[in-house]
């Protein structure tokens, strides 16, 4: 096999993997895990030629690389003290650390950022069909496609914001596909009756207010007003039960805050963030341990100062304080770091020229998506989106890079 014939097999396997990295995500059990092996795998087959140009960028980027580095020795230094030995809570940071290799992948092999969108596309297209099936073919209520409705339904907005950015990289008629899978988003977190993206959406409208002008063209604002529209719209369809599911909330917090019935899925929420903040008083610095935390949590049962029913959970429904209650105010400004910086970065990208506005737009869509969404939802508990925020992450920020560099 000659050279020529060895670099359009890597380039061909290169598009591939960024393609089916976004669009096995939702529809797949094994996508995002085959997907982060592969590339950590080829970070290391190209390590030759990656790891250069990660020092030439190292200025650029090292915030974030520090950021994801400090939640990991965190982890470390907490498992030691809380004397954990399994150090439970070493998996997730430390995958999400080594994400920084589809980064490495990226400047290696300088893929065409269109394989990214195109696995956005494709990837928000058959989630939506896949949860509109479970919706309205099957009748289930609150579909979740292979895991919860919730998750499901965040990370499939998250995905039609990310298409809504690549607009910028489609030029005429062609921009319908990214159009396409913006819809294909919204759509697929509506039917799963997921409330808490909505979040994300009010402030995805703020940002893309705040930096309009990198939206060129008429039809594209029009199209982000039109997102917009479309969920205002969902309020005044009763198919999409979002009427339903606003009023239910309405409801909840009513009965919560008089005396009524509290175990309904807003009431929940209140008394969990409620019981939250009780256990943070008592370690605001460092956190507790899970054992600590269960048994501080059993005792304010006990006193009557939290409903029985938060025992039956196994997260506060809300990432800040989750990260306060096991990690204190240390865990909070480590993790905090991991949305600030990137969001910086991205947001550096963004003024640098109208060649990076694409993946430097989607990266700060994504960051402000999973801080939305961590609100009222802890977002950052399952493997999955973890993973997919730190694959995806770096994966926006290596082709920035590229962009950059190209301009230079």
């Amino acid at each position: 096999m000659n050279n020529t014939t060895q670099s359009r097999a890597s380039t061909v396997l290169i598009h591939s993997l960024i393609f089916l990295f976004p669009f096995l995500l939702l529809i797949t059990n094994f996508g995002v895990g085959l997907c982060s092996f592969a590339f950590l795998v080829t970070a290391f087959v190209y390590r030759r030629r990656g790891w250069p140009e990660l020092v030439r960028h190292l200025t650029d980027i090292r915030g974030v690389l520090i950021a994801f580095s400090a939640v990991l020795l965190l982890a470390v230094l907490l498992g030691l003290m809380n004397g954990d030995g399994r150090m439970r809570d070493l998996e997730k940071p430390l995958r999400m650390l080594a994400a920084s290799s589809v980064m490495l992948t990226v400047l290696a092999c300088r893929p065409s950022r269109k394989a990214l969108w195109w696995g956005l596309i494709a990837g928000a297209v058959a989630g939506c069909l896949f949860i509109a099936y479970q919706r309205w073919g099957m009748g289930v209520d609150r579909p979740g496609g292979l895991i919860n409705s919730i998750t499901f339904g965040d990370i499939m907005l998250c995905l039609g914001l990310m298409c809504l950015a690549a607009t910028l990289d489609f030029a005429g008629r062609s921009a319908a596909w990214p159009a396409l899978g913006a819809l294909a988003g919204l759509t697929g977190s509506i039917a799963t009756g997921t409330r808490g993206g909505w979040l994300a959406i009010g402030f995805s409208v703020l940002l893309l207010v705040r930096f309009g002008h990198v939206l060129h063209g008429r039809w594209r604002k029009a199209l982000a007003l039109l997102a917009l529209a479309l969920v205002v719209s969902t309020y005044f369809i009763p198919q999409t039960g979002a009427r339903e599911r606003i009023d239910e909330g309405i409801s909840d917090v009513q009965h919560y805050f008089n005396g009524g019935p509290s175990y309904t899925s807003v009431g929940i929420r209140l008394e969990l963030w409620r019981s939250a903040l009780q256990l943070i008083e008592k370690h605001p610095l460092a956190g507790a341990s899970v054992p600590t935390v269960r048994a501080e949590l059993e005792q304010l049962v006990a006193e009557g100062r939290a409903h029985p029913y938060v025992l039956d959970f196994d997260h506060f429904h809300n990432d800040l304080l989750q990260v306060l209650v096991y990690g204190g105010v240390v865990g909070l400004l480590a993790w905090g770091s991991t949305l600030v910086a990137p969001f910086l970065f991205f947001r550096r990208q963004l003024q640098c020229g109208d060649h990076l506005n694409a993946p430097a737009l989607a990266g700060m869509l994504l960051v402000l998506s999973y801080f939305s969404f961590g609100l009222t939802e802890v977002i950052f508990w399952s493997m999955r989106s973890n993973l997919f925020y730190a694959m995806m992450l770096f994966l926006l920020a290596g082709l920035c890079l590229n962009a950059k560099e190209n301009q230079q």
